[in-house]
């Protein structure tokens, strides 16, 4: 199976110009928990995510109006395209420890997502075999890495560390 036959789509995103209030309201009206960020030119710059807004209220202290987003988002982003096997996108997902992958097309632009909960959706109605085809233990074994708990000195650069009370 291909990403292309799970993303969600039309995907919404944010521009690097924008403060971080844009993709909360655009979250809270999608339901959804991250927005792809580009740049003018409509390539991807990024990622935030709702934990990242939330992160950034915490540490920074003012109002998501006055934070822009290229503070809090993550540049490191992993992406996908709409031709690549799910296996793979899968593996990506577990590897890179990330719930969603923003789908790119050819000019590196967002042309949808995939969430784990796309893939979770799937394995549901299909039963004991996943789209790939492989067995459903492969999914648990990608949601168990995708949610282990990172090492204290596992965080990214412009993640900040944890509150200590």
């Amino acid at each position: 199976m291909r990403v292309r036959e799970l993303m969600s789509q039309p995907v919404v995103s944010c521009s690097i110009g924008d403060t971080l209030e844009r993709p909360a309201k655009l979250m809270w009206d999608r339901d959804c928990g991250a927005i792809p960020v580009i740049y003018d030119d409509g390539r991807i710059a990024g990622i935030v995510t709702d934990r990242d807004i939330c992160m950034a209220a915490l540490f920074h202290g003012r109002p998501l109006s006055e934070i822009p987003v290229a503070h809090a988002m993550s540049a490191d982003v992993s992406t996908c395209r709409p031709g690549d096997d799910l296996a793979e996108a899968e593996h990506q997902m577990s590897a890179r420890q990330v719930h969603r992958l923003p789908v790119v097309g050819m000019s590196g632009e967002p042309v949808g997502m995939l969430s784990v909960s796309d893939i979770a959706q799937i394995a549901r109605r299909q039963g004991k075999q996943r789209p790939s085809g492989a067995p459903n233990g492969e999914f648990v074994e990608t949601i168990a890495a995708i949610t282990q708990p990172r090492a204290q000195g596992d965080r990214t650069e412009n993640e900040p560390a944890p509150l200590m009370v």
